[in-house]
């Protein structure tokens, strides 16, 4: 299976961050990521950091635009209809994207 997401080389070393992702928890994509819709999925710029990710499946993109509307990330996968399978995959890419500040947690009501 080809990888869900990448990021430039040089970028890679920088991404660590402290954020750890739990995806029973409540996310959403970070109030100042924009999404810009490609042919091969999407790029995701975080006007704040700066970085840049390459969203290669456009069922990546509709998960992390549906995290808001959702209990969690778990729920989110669900919906979006990702295949047991391949939920793994998906959950790591969302994992890179925690840790990239691409998504963020969401506090609940």
């Amino acid at each position: 299976m080809r990888r869900l997401l990448s990021r430039p080389v040089d970028e890679v070393a920088t991404v660590l961050t402290d954020v750890a992702f739990d995806p029973s928890l409540p996310w959403q994509k970070a109030r100042s990521v924009a999404l810009r819709p490609e042919p091969f999925g999407a790029l995701a710029y975080h006007f704040g950091n700066r970085k840049l990710s390459f969203l290669k499946s456009r069922t990546l993109v509709a998960v992390v635009e549906a995290l808001a509307t959702h209990p969690s990330a778990e729920a989110t996968l669900a919906a979006c209809a990702v295949p047991d399978g391949q939920r793994p995959a998906y959950v790591k890419a969302l994992a890179d994207l925690a840790r990239s500040q691409m998504i963020e947690p969401r506090e609940t009501p």
